[in-house]
């Protein structure tokens, strides 16, 4: 399959994957996106579904990857990648929760990042020995999940900026306690500024000709294309347990990476009625779909940080997926932004009505299928132990703390501190060929 730029209107540049690969970012600036979307056969998918979610993940990676990877070599990655559940809990009257936070770093991202090294590691093998760094900045959960997905992957350094006080101490200890070819920067500025970083490295031509980097966010492909799997598997649970077959999904939403690749799932053929999309406080899509108008911002620190992004990368493939038409856009999707008290109140109603503690993200998803009445399932993007500070001052409970975050808890944290200069990043990397 060929890959194009967001940008590149008259599709006068291909790419292969390999290229979108070591790339992340297309030369214009534009994200990388399929010269043309595969269509799932959703009989397969539910018979495939039905014996496991790596199964069925493994018929839906060939339809995108089957050409460059051979399918035994394909099919024991996707196994190697999803080796964990992802249920479909019921909670309360027409709210059932898609819960992708059984993971080893306990996000949603562990899918991404995980089939990620995966694939970068296949196609590393067949390159020069030239070392290549996967450059990657988080608002919290994506640095995470890119140190484990990535970690001792031969032949592939990973430099993950965050931003200095705005990540959950458990976030910042499953960062910085790996070691090894593992390099987390704690940089002085906000995630806006951490990700402008990795773009301007992206767009200087010098520094690229001396060290191969690509990026593990949600704007490379193989990161992007991998997260529309669970959407497929969500609604063959949905559909089992309801009979209904046409859901609202709820996503709560922040780079937009996980959105637009549920925009992804429902192009290639998943019955959807309409995506409601979550915000906090940084509102800009949710206001976007109601004035037409998008105008980036200066992100705003929230109890939901892992989605603190002002100005989100992936909206441009959201425009492109719906050929820039407003009407379409906002006929498709719905958005709601909750504030921090929204927030807090969302975590004491799932907690003294049913029993269920949820982080700060997953609140706000479940604020906005409330708001739309929404009929389908919602994605429970993070567990609430990742963020027991807030769970705690919210509810008085303290969340029970699964295994690999205790050991997380417990190592010593390695990191590096630098002011948000591109030049002194620029140096600290070219400093670790």
């Amino acid at each position: 399959m060929r890959y194009f730029s967001t940008r590149d209107t008259l599709k006068k540049n291909a790419f292969s994957l390999k290229e979108c690969a070591f790339r992340g970012l297309a030369p214009d600036g534009g994200l990388f996106m399929p010269e043309s979307i595969p269509q799932a056969d959703m009989n397969e998918v539910q018979r495939l579904a039905d014996i496991s979610f790596a199964d069925m993940a493994s018929y839906l990676a060939s339809l995108f990857f089957g050409e460059e990877i051979e399918k035994e070599l394909l099919d024991s990655l996707v196994r190697k990648a999803f080796n964990f559940p992802c249920p479909l809990v019921k909670i309360g009257d027409n709210d059932y929760a898609l819960e992708l936070f059984h993971g080893p770093t306990s996000a949603f991202k562990d899918f991404g990042a995980r089939f990620m090294g995966g694939m970068l590691g296949l196609l590393k093998k067949q390159e020069t020995e030239e070392k290549l760094f996967v450059l990657t900045a988080t608002s919290g959960d994506t640095g995470s999940a890119v140190a484990a997905g990535f970690h001792n992957v031969a032949g592939i350094d990973v430099v993950v900026l965050y931003p200095n006080g705005k990540v959950s101490n458990l976030q910042e200890s499953q960062m910085t306690t790996l070691g090894g070819n593992i390099h987390p920067i704690r940089v002085n500025g906000t995630f806006d500024d951490c990700q402008s970083l990795v773009k301007q490295l992206f767009n200087d031509s010098v520094f690229r000709e001396n060290c191969k980097v690509t990026s593990a966010n949600s704007i490379n492909i193989l990161r992007w294309i991998p997260q529309s799997f669970y959407y497929f598997y969500g609604w063959c649970q949905w559909h089992q347990q309801t009979g209904l077959s046409h859901p609202d999904i709820t996503i709560p939403s922040g780079n937009y990476g996980n959105a637009t690749a549920g925009l992804l799932a429902s192009q290639m053929g998943l019955p959807v009625n309409r995506f409601i999309v979550a915000s906090n406080a940084n509102d800009v899509v949710p206001k976007y779909l109601v004035s037409g108008s998008y105008e980036p911002k200066t992100s705003i620190h929230t109890i939901a940080n892992a989605m603190d992004v002002g100005a989100p990368s992936n909206f441009e493939r959201m425009t492109y997926l719906f050929q820039n038409d407003f009407n379409l856009i906002s006929s498709s999707i719905q958005g709601f932004s909750s504030e921090d008290k929204e927030i807090r109140e969302a975590i004491r109603n799932l907690y003294e009505k049913f029993g269920y503690i949820s982080d700060p993200h997953s609140a706000c998803g479940w604020n906005a299928a409330q708001y739309y009445q929404a009929q389908g399932f919602r994605l429970c993007t993070a567990h609430a132990a990742k963020f027991h500070e807030v769970i705690e001052d919210t509810i008085g409970v303290k969340p029970p703390v699964p295994e690999t975050l205790k050991r997380a808890m417990q190592k010593e944290k390695h990191f590096t501190s630098l002011p948000n200069d591109v030049q002194i990043l620029k140096d600290f990397i070219l400093s670790l060929q």
